[in-house]
Formats: structure tokens, C-alpha cells, sequence
């Protein structure tokens, strides 16, 4: 299973919310690139990059924060926050994400979604399915929408979509476990082959090793890293024994 750090951007600065809300905002570090060049110097190499300004203005605004984690590290970004057009992804690729996330733009534009699947190929475009109460939440959570999040990750996987983020909103910063359940039930009722990367609420590192066992094929962590619980040493030491 994949370890994948998350940094949030807010106005250029490595933050983190509690359950999407834009006021609980924390700045952890004003040099985003300082903390993507430390996750790098513990074996890591996967990032999640959250534009969270972006998902806010609906269209990409920190694409610099990506350019300069992209040029001086090795990590493979998943960026995403606003992604609204094929602008928006031509920037974020020309940028240097290796994937990018859509959410809100495949809930709310399945047509523009679809062709960026078709364009860039289902290893460069993750689907973002987050939810609440299993609907999806769109526009950086601010919106619940009335789409179920099983049959929105089944339509889409059937259209060739093979990555999904699934966020529990309840559980995310929360810092109270993820919600193995809700994973443990999209596969089982999704079709063989999908990767879904887990998100929200992981809280101590013993999570990682129950998660794997279920079957994801990754697992982002945000707060539990900034807030100590899990460090990264231990982070290394189990990229090291899993490979």
C-alpha cells in the first residue's frame, strides 16, 4: 500500500482543516517545499497537493506550489482544488503533477471529466469521491450534492476510471480513525482492479497495516503527521519492510 503525505495550500502555506471547514484553518509551515523536501528525505515519494484556494475559486490558483515542490524533489503529485478546465489541467501538468484529482468537476461536468479520461488516460486522472453521509461533497465541501457516492465511483469506474480518493468528511482532521467500514464496502461492491486511496481521520500508524489488509491501494495522511501521532520514521520503516 501506498503511503501518500497530504499538504493543504492556502495562500501559498502548508495548512490543514477539520472537515473541510475553510475556519478551522492551522498553518503548520509557510514553506510547503520545505516540508515536501522532509517527507522525501524519509523514503517517501508520493504527495497529495491540495490547491484548497483553488477549490474555493473554482479554477487553479497555487500551480507554483506544485511547480516548485515538482522541480526540486522526486515526488509524484497528485494535485488537485478547482480543476475546472482543460486550462486548469494543462497548467497543472505543465506544472509537474504526475496525476490529478477531479471531484466536483465530475459530479457537476461528467462530460468535460470524461474526455479529460480519454485525453491524459486513467493512470493520470484520479477520481475524487468524497463524502458525507455516503453523498458526495462538491466545491471544497462547501456543497453536499444529492449524488450516492456508490453508484457515482460504479458509473465512473465502468467509463475506464481505475483511481478513486474517498474521504469520510466526518472523519477528516478529526484525528478518530478512517472509516474502514464505508472502504471495505466500495470494494466489495465495486468491480476488481479499482485503487482506491483512503483519506481522512487516520489517527495512529497501527490504521495503515488494517487498511492494507483491506485492500487499498493507498492511504493519504495529513494532520496525524503535523500533529506528531504518527512520524515519520515510522513512515520509513514501513515503506522499507512493504518495499
Amino acid at each position: 500500500m501506498r503511503l501518500i503525505p497530504a499538504i493543504d495550500i492556502i495562500e501559498g502555506k502548508c495548512v490543514r482543516l477539520s472537515k473541510g471547514d475553510y475556519s478551522t484553518k492551522k498553518i503548520y509551515n509557510k514553506n510547503p517545499l520545505e516540508v515536501a523536501k522532509e517527507f522525501e528525505a524519509h523514503g517517501i515519494q508520493h504527495l497529495h497537493l491540495v490547491d484548497l484556494d483553488g477549490a474555493k475559486s473554482k479554477h487553479i490558483v497555487n500551480h507554483k506550489v506544485l511547480e516548485s515542490i515538482a522541480s526540486k524533489t522526486s515526488l509524484q503529485i497528485d494535485f488537485g482544488g478547482g480543476l475546472k478546465s482543460d486550462e486548469d489541467l494543462h497548467i497543472a501538468f505543465d506544472s509537474g503533477a504526475h496525476q490529478i484529482t477531479g471531484g466536483s468537476i465530475a459530479v457537476k461536468d461528467r462530460e468535460t471529466f470524461l474526455g479529460w479520461l480519454e485525453k491524459y488516460g486513467a493512470d493520470k486522472i484520479i477520481l475524487g469521491a468524497d463524502a458525507n453521509k455516503e453523498k458526495v461533497a462538491v466545491s471544497g465541501w462547501q456543497e453536499e450534492s444529492e449524488q450516492e457516492l456508490l453508484p457515482f465511483v460504479q458509473f465512473y469506474q465502468n467509463q475506464g476510471v481505475s483511481y478513486v480518493i474517498c474521504t469520510d468528511i466526518s472523519k477528516d482532521g478529526m484525528l478518530q480513525g478512517p472509516a474502514f467500514d464505508l472502504y471495505q464496502k466500495m470494494l466489495s461492491q465495486t468491480k476488481k482492479g479499482l485503487n482506491l486511496i483512503a483519506s481522512g481521520g487516520i489517527s495512529t500508524f497501527d490504521e495503515l497495516p488494517k487498511l492494507a489488509d483491506i485492500g487499498c491501494e493507498g492511504t493519504i495522511i495529513g494532520k496525524a503527521i503535523y500533529e506528531g501521532k504518527i512520524s515519520l520514521k515510522q513512515l520509513e520503516q514501513y515503506i522499507l519492510e512493504n518495499g
